[in-house]
């Protein structure tokens, strides 16, 4: 498995440091668990559910494409 980051992990970084929320204000938001926002991000998840990027993109008011490109 590859250290670098997803592109994914990193949008979801950028657009939650955008909105200027947590973590834990996104995993509440997205009605998922911490871990698994936090896991993502460090790119531990590097292939997430596209459910799951489906609750965070809702949760950041973006679209799929946004975090995905």
């Amino acid at each position: 498995m590859s250290k670098e980051k997803s592109v994914i992990s990193k949008n979801i970084k950028k657009y939650r440091n955008k909105l200027g929320i947590s973590q834990d204000i996104l995993s509440k938001r997205a009605n998922l668990a911490f871990h698994t926002i936090a896991k993502i991000e460090a790119g531990s998840t590097p292939n997430p559910t596209i459910n799951t990027v489906k609750k965070i993109a809702d949760a950041l008011g973006v679209t799929l494409d946004d975090l995905m490109k």
